[in-house]
């Protein structure tokens, strides 16, 4: 049943499988709570991991933390097995990473305010068209004086600095609003209190450590613990989104590989469309579109297939659609929206089977010679190899002492960046109008000190060195290093 360049899901009227091949195509998990989801994304990451593709995945509900360990044997998994004929089934478990942007269970996550850019920060602030507007001036000034925003307090003391010189920079960069810069100040308060300010700042994240294999050749499955970071959707949506982004614009091309690089499920991925603006929404499917020729594939986990844009779903090849309900006749335009999504099988009607799937049962339809969908198959799916559950807080421990980031990022750096570059200039400043007082002509030049003037140009010397070529935004707005 396991064959080495295929992942297998499961058995309709044979068995089904994924091509590694195809798998870079992009997929699809959708179905009603409790139908099977979480189950279908864990035996694919398993999969992949076996045929040595590195995975990551968000783990929601804390559930998918069993893929570190080894399942044991229950009465309704070997039946399963061999209702299957999966003659193969064995336990183990599979080389695993806990990540957590809060650092509580797992490595910490960061990224600098800088790498993340404006465009996804007003997303995760949620700032409106003249806010972001003004916070695109407060990035583009970082930008041309080689100012690094490393963390909040290095934006906040911009945005300082910014207001306070508003005359000035509207000459050059456009208007700067007392009011918009209050708001984006109060949204950053509101961020640190739900925590997000433990995601910025360094060491940042290196996407290597994401693509990583063990001895054996298993690719490492990269979980992040995300119930508590789902309590601020925005950051877990815009975060994941950041993600993509860095792996889109750091990676090279491959063009068609016989294997992905990297398997990334975005999972309640209906967050990450919801109220966005229609550019986000364009750059969005221009990622999704372009990354599979960097060799990464993409899942997209949700309650139904609407939750994506056209645009979008067209581009996902490979599908595992669990159940549905049709209670209302908006769910029931959902459930023939789905089923015509399906390449159609004669056996059977897939609007009526949609919603008489059982637990763990799916419509499965994956990429077969030269990028055909299969004819969609009703497919009892495997059981897992690993846990099917939480693992303990002893285990979590365990697994990441043993990792092989472990150490990395653990601690906090903070170098000189905006906030005392900022800070040393303003007491520049006060030294400077103590010193000229006596002076009336000098104490009224000593108050026009702006933000472009001297100490700016002492620190682009200096971070010429460090950030080597020219720096360009990609389409999300995050750095490309110029090579």
């Amino acid at each position: 049943m396991l064959l080495d360049d295929h992942v297998y899901l499961g058995t309709s009227t044979k068995a089904e499988y994924l091509p590694l091949k195809y798998a870079n195509r992009h997929g699809l998990i959708t179905g009603a709570t409790g139908t099977g989801k979480t189950v279908s994304l864990q035996i694919m990451a398993e999969g992949f991991s076996r045929a040595g593709v590195p995975v990551f995945c968000a783990d929601v509900k804390g559930d998918l933390s069993g893929l570190a360990v080894s399942g044991t044997h229950k009465d309704f998994l070997a039946a399963r097995a061999s209702d299957i004929g999966f003659k193969d089934y064995t336990f183990e478990n599979f080389p695993t990473i806990f990540w957590d942007l809060f650092g509580r269970q797992g490595h910490p996550i960061r990224t600098t305010v800088s790498e993340m850019g404006p465009l996804l920060f007003s997303r995760m602030l949620d700032l409106n068209p003249t806010q972001e507007g003004v916070l695109n001036i407060v990035f583009k000034i970082a930008d041309d004086e080689g100012l690094l925003l490393l963390d909040l307090k290095d934006l906040r003391a911009l945005l300082v600095q910014v207001g306070k010189n508003r005359k000035e920079i509207a000459l050059t960069y456009g208007g700067v609003y007392t009011a918009s810069v209050g708001a984006i100040q109060r949204s950053l308060l509101v961020l640190e209190q739900q925590s997000g300010d433990l995601f910025f700042g360094e060491r940042a994240l290196d996407i290597r450590d994401l693509m990583r294999t063990d001895r054996d050749g298993r690719g490492y499955i990269s979980v992040l613990a995300a119930d508590e970071l789902m309590m601020s959707p925005r950051l877990y949506s815009t975060f994941l989104l950041w993600l993509l982004s860095e792996l889109f614009e750091e990676l090279p091309e491959v063009g068609n590989p016989d294997k992905p690089k990297l398997v990334f499920f975005f999972d309640e991925a209906h967050l990450l469309f919801d109220e966005a603006p229609k550019i986000l929404l364009q750059k969005i499917e221009q990622v999704v579109k372009l990354v599979r020729s960097k060799g990464v594939g993409v899942y997209f986990v949700t309650q139904n297939p609407a939750d994506m844009p056209d645009a979008v779903l067209a581009q996902l090849g490979n599908r595992v659609q669990h159940a549905l309900r049709a209670y209302t006749p908006r769910e029931q335009k959902a459930v023939r929206a789905a089923a015509d999504t399906f390449r159609p099988n004669p056996d059977f009607d897939t609007k009526d089977v949609i919603t008489q799937l059982g637990v763990g049962e799916a419509l499965v339809s994956t990429l077969e010679s030269k990028g055909v969908p299969s004819i969609v198959g009703r497919t009892m799916m495997r059981p897992p190899s690993s846990r099917m559950g939480p693992i303990s807080k002893k285990e979590r421990t365990q697994t990441i002492s043993n990792s092989p980031v472990f150490g990395l990022y653990d601690d906090v750096i903070d170098r000189e960046s905006a906030f005392e570059v900022l800070k040393k200039r303003a007491l520049s400043n006060q030294q400077k109008e103590e010193k000229a007082r006596p002076t009336p002509s000098n104490n009224r030049r000593s108050g026009r000190v702006s933000v472009t003037e001297t100490a700016v140009k002492q620190l682009a010397r200096t971070l010429a060195r460090s950030l080597g070529d020219s720096l360009v935004r990609g389409i999300l707005g995050s750095f490309r290093r110029g090579r």
